[in-house]
Formats: C-alpha cells, structure tokens, sequence
C-alpha cells in the first residue's frame, strides 16, 4: 500500500481483534502459505514463458478498422464458413439475419482483387481475411448472391405492403363515395356556412373545400364559448338522437315525456345521439389508414422493385454463365415469378391511383388536376377533421356530464350546455369570423351528391 500522510480505516483494525481458524479455511478453500507460494511461482513461470514466445503475426490486408468490424460481425454468425458455400452453391439455406450480417461486410471491387490475389499462406490472414479469402476463392461472385438472396427474403413482405396500401386506398376511396353519416356532417357544415353567408354571394354555395374542415375549430363564437365545430357536433347528435327517441317510443309505444323541460329534452337527444359519432371511425377506417402512406415511398415501391428484379437478372447472367447448379435454377424460378406479379400490380397501381382521382374530383372539382397537390391529401383532411370531432364529442360528453351531477347536487334545472350556438342571432355573428378563415365554393361543377 502506498504511503499516506493521513490515517485510514486500516489503522483501526488490531491483530487481535479477529482471527480466522486457519485449519478449517485450509479444509475449505485448500490455501496456505506453502500452496500460495507454489503457485504465485508457477503463475510467473507462465507468465515468463509467454512473454518469450512470440506471438504469430496476422496478415492484414483490409483497412485495419473494416477487418475489425468484419470480424466482429463474423463471430456473430451461427452458421459455419462450409454451411455458407453450400448455400452459395445451392441457392438457399441462409436466413434473413444471416444474409443481412454478411451483405453489411461487403468487400469493394478493389479489395476482393487484393484478396483473390494474395499469394501467401492463408493460414496467417486473419480472420477477416481468411473468412473472405476462402469463400471468394469458392464463389468469386458470393457477395452478388449473397445481396441477390437478401432482396428474394424480404420481397414478400415488400410486395404484400404494397398491395395492402393499394387495397386501403381502394376501401378508402368507397367510403368516401358512400353515403354514410360523414355525408350528413357535410351537409350540416354546408347549411351552417350558408346559413352565414345569406344575403352574399356565397350564400347559396353548393360545396365546398374540404381543407375548411380543419378550420372550423378556429370560428369563435362572440362569446368565445363555443366553436362552430361544437355547434356543428351538438345539432346533428340532437337531431340523431331526436330520430332515434322517437323511433324507440313507436316500436316500444312509449308514452312522449311530456314532464320534460325543453332543455332536459335537448339533453336526452344529445346523450342519445352523440354514440353516432362513435361510429365515423369505423364507416372510415381505410381512409385513416390511407392517410398515413407516405405517397412517395408507396408510388416508388413498384418501379423499385422492377429494377431490382431486372438488376439481379442482369447480375446474374453475367456471373453465373452457363451455371446450371441450385443456385441459377433457384433464382431463375424466383425472378420469373417477380415479373409476372409486378406487372399485374403495375396495372392494379394505375387503377386504383385513377380512382383516387375520380375521388378528389368528387370532393372538388378540378383538384386533381392540381400539380402541387399531394395527391393523398384529401384522406389526411377527413382523417384530421375526424381526430378533431372526436375530441369535441369527449368535450360534450364530459360537459353533458358535469351538468347532470350539478343538476342532482343543486335539485334544478341545468342552464342550456351552449347558449351560444342556441340563438340564431348568435350564429349570424360568425359571419365575418367564419369568412375569414373558410373559402367556400359556388362551383356549378361540383358532384350532385353536393348540390342544394
């Protein structure tokens, strides 16, 4: 121990204050003096004789850092240099996993020449080296099978997302054009912009752009209690729940509640028709899904996976000539069967982008037609729009709530929920407001469904 000029815990422990029984360590643990002594000098026999014998030297002919990292990935690999070559050879036989490691070590053009060229004793590379020297030795063209035999592993998940994204925005294309609820909010969102605008020329509008949808949380009402969203939400769940009341009282002739106050029955009909909204997110699943396909990718995915597929074919003319072992036999087979199933999605892409088209243009004439547009736009409008009704059904769900308790603690009547969107000299104060942040169209080229 080095010397200190300070005392240490060390300077309080005493030779007597503890002992062991030294026979029962001996019998426990097989130490003692004359062992340890034995041993620290065999240790340095060992030691003295490892220092003199040199180690041998390693041929490196990678950069010294790539050699590191490829052995490091060589050592994680389950499988044995030999099960390697079979697979090369035979065309199959290296899993996902594997493939992925060893397309990650890929030598350049100019290091598998240096490697192919050494002339040495192979035993001294290392082991990098050794493992790349061997395997190209066997297979020169290993590492285009290698990355030919990654792109077969995961072209069946690749093509099976595509068609899947294809087969949402078909789905989502046809819920759009059905004439489903979301259709009734439209057309409330419609009328109240036109209840607005009266006495203007856009008064009488026939349609509108969708893009509004997602503003109209942004129309305070003058008292800033309310949103035009809110207003919107609350007069169609009375009128859902008003239709569903009645048909319930005449399929089960139960007496009307005449002991209602005009404001309790309000609130009936909104208890019982906002569940209806419940349902917009599963009328439009697809579309949901559909607005979250990044459209380049999804476009790209097609052509891609063409080009590799004639890449791979061209690769492998070329490297394997006159080849008629598993390996050409296997990927032949494998190439045939890309072409023919991307030229079908090839046409079913062009078919399904076509009907996307023909649904914007349903929407808004003339939007397709629209170069800067992103072309799946219109399913993350009504994806956002149905985010923001959602969490203004919980705003009046938490609200038709929190007037029930008061109505039981205080034992009267709770005041009208919004007494804003109540009044319809209310709803004319969000004229200029409602102006200035929603463009609406008067478009005599718009769709029949959206014409007064």
């Amino acid at each position: 121990m080095a010397a200190v000029d300070h005392s240490m815990v060390w300077d309080q422990i005493t030779d007597g204050s503890f002992r062991f029984d030294d026979e029962l360590m001996e019998n426990l643990f097989g130490y003692n003096i004359t062992k340890n002594q034995t041993n620290e000098r065999n240790n340095n026999l060992s030691a003295s004789a490892k220092s003199n014998s040199a180690p041998t030297a390693q041929v490196f002919i990678l950069d010294p850092r790539k050699s590191q990292n490829t052995a490091i990935v060589l050592k994680s690999l389950t499988i044995s240099r030999k099960e390697i070559i079979n697979a090369l050879l035979d065309g199959q036989g290296l899993g996902l996993e594997t493939l992925e490691k060893l397309t990650k070590i890929s030598p350049t053009k100019e290091e598998e020449i240096k490697i192919l060229q050494f002339n040495g004793n192979p035993n001294k590379l290392a082991d990098a080296e050794s493992f790349l020297y061997h395997i190209l030795k066997v297979v020169p063209s290993a590492f285009t099978r290698f990355n030919a035999m990654l792109f077969r592993e995961n072209y069946d998940t690749e093509i099976l997302h595509l068609k899947e994204s294809l087969q949402t925005l078909e789905l989502g294309c046809k819920e759009l054009r059905a004439r489903g609820f979301f259709l009734k909010l439209l057309e409330a969102i419609l009328k109240a912009g036109n209840r607005m605008n009266a006495g203007t020329a856009r008064g009488n509008a026939q349609g509108f752009n969708l893009s509004a949808l997602l503003k109209l949380s942004d129309v305070k009402s003058t008292d800033a209690k309310t949103t035009l969203l809110h207003f919107v939400v609350e007069q169609v769940a009375q009128s859902e729940g008003r239709d569903l009341v009645i048909n319930q009282r005449s399929q089960t002739s139960t007496p009307n509640s005449d002991n209602l106050t005009a404001e309790e029955r309000r609130k009936e009909y909104l208890i019982q028709g906002l569940p209806k909204f419940g349902g917009l997110s599963i009328e439009l699943s697809n579309v949901k899904k559909a607005a979250t396909i990044d459209y380049d990718s999804f476009i790209r995915m097609s052509s891609t996976l063409t080009s590799r597929v004639d890449e791979i074919r061209k690769v492998l003319t070329h490297c394997c000539f006159g080849e008629t072992g598993g390996f050409a036999r296997e990927m032949k087979g494998f190439l045939e069967e890309c072409e023919e199933e991307l030229k079908v999605v090839r046409e079913e892409q062009i078919r399904v982008m076509e009907l996307v088209k023909r649904t914007i243009e349903y929407y808004q004439a003339g939007a397709a037609k629209d170069k800067g547009a992103q072309p799946l736009q219109l399913f993350v409008i009504v994806r956002g729009f149905l985010d923001m009704v959602d969490l203004v059904c919980a705003e009046i769900s938490r609200k038709v709530q929190r007037k029930s308790t008061s109505t039981t603690t205080v034992g009267s009547a709770s005041p009208p929920l919004s007494p804003s969107v109540l009044t319809p000299k209310k709803l004319q104060n969000f004229h200029s407001h409602f102006n200035s942040h929603v463009s609406w169209s008067s478009s005599s080229d718009s769709e029949d469904d959206f014409r007064s």
